[in-house]
């Protein structure tokens, strides 16, 4: 049989599954093993004659989805929330690796982009971080002292504050995604083109180490779950912009629900790092060198390890186990 009459002999049966897999009633088990029985057999077909096709990836799609709707649980297991983070936002992140690479790329040439604005144009990091801010930072490096701002307030207080402020620019940044992703994009622009100036400020007045030990104490956690929250942004504004197969509500209720499991793991990230700016930063002129590389390093190379690493680990040990559960991404 040809593809095009494979395709529309089943085109009917094939998307009043897709509905029934969107859908979040609960459905018989019987019917729904029926449907998985269904799928198989026209999954089994494609893959025979049709195996480098489109139709055999949402096929297979397909077979994944409803698999995992008829063994998931809703009772809530005790050790769900284990799960979520050693299993479910791994796969995401695998699912959605090229958006992650793609946010981390925009990010990174805007923080480029900051630094080489900040070189050639004197009036440039008042522009972007204020006067009052900029005034008050050259007074703490003519005293000695140019991390100063993160001594101020009571440790606690910082701690909650900045943890606050922090996961609200995150959830701006994956809400901008409701419109398309382009607020998203901007999103990105200007916390990319702040750090790149404010950096690169530091590095003109002579304090660039102070400012490394100082800033990226913190700011290895909480500016690579900003780079995290960004590409959940872009996730959904994708599901809305390109919706492949789905039809636009379905596949922006998975883009949604996605994106959403996403931007929730940094939260216990920017916890971290939130703590870490409210308790640790303020002595991170009087600490030895290798406790600052040791924070710094480690706390990078965890999240990086995480977000970027983990998830290849995570997807073939799940092709291994449960080779009829993985979507296609290719």
């Amino acid at each position: 049989m040809k593809e095009v009459a494979f395709i529309k002999q089943n085109k009917d049966k094939w998307l009043e599954f897709e509905q029934s897999i969107a859908t979040d009633r609960r459905q018989d088990p019987d019917e729904m093993a029926g449907l998985y029985i269904h799928l198989l057999n026209d999954l089994s077909f494609s893959q025979t004659y049709y195996p480098k096709s489109k139709t055999t990836d949402y096929l297979n799609f397909l077979v994944s989805q409803i698999y995992r709707k008829i063994y998931k649980t809703k009772r809530l297991e005790r050790n769900r929330l284990f799960t979520f983070f050693k299993t479910d936002v791994p796969l995401l992140m695998y699912k959605y690796r090229k958006t992650m690479w793609f946010a981390m790329a925009v990010f990174l040439f805007f923080c480029v982009m900051g630094a080489v604005s900040a070189k050639y144009d004197d009036t440039f990091v008042r522009l972007i971080l204020g006067n009052d801010y900029v005034n008050m930072t050259l007074e703490n490096i003519e005293r000695g002292d140019p991390m100063a701002v993160y001594k101020s307030g009571g440790a606690l207080g910082s701690f909650i504050g900045i943890t606050a402020n922090n996961i609200y620019v995150a959830l701006r940044a994956f809400l901008y995604g409701l419109l398309g992703g382009i607020p998203t994009f901007f999103s990105s622009l200007q916390n990319g083109i702040m750090l790149g100036s404010f950096q690169y400020f530091f590095y003109e007045h002579g304090v660039l180490e102070a400012s490394l030990r100082g800033i990226w104490l913190h700011g290895a956690m909480e500016i690579f779950s900003i780079v995290v929250a960004t590409a959940a942004g872009f996730v959904l504004g994708a599901s809305l912009l390109f919706p492949k197969t789905f039809s636009r509500f379905n596949s922006f209720k998975i883009g949604f629900r996605n994106s959403m499991n996403i931007m929730l793991s940094t939260v216990p990230f920017f916890v971290a790092a939130g703590f870490i700016e409210g308790f640790v930063t303020r002595y991170s002129k009087v600490m030895p060198l290798w406790l600052d590389l040791l924070i710094i390093l480690g706390s990078l190379s965890f999240i990086s390890y995480y977000y970027l690493v983990y998830p290849y680990i995570v997807r073939k040990k799940e092709t291994r186990e449960h080779p009829e559960t993985i979507i296609s991404n290719k």
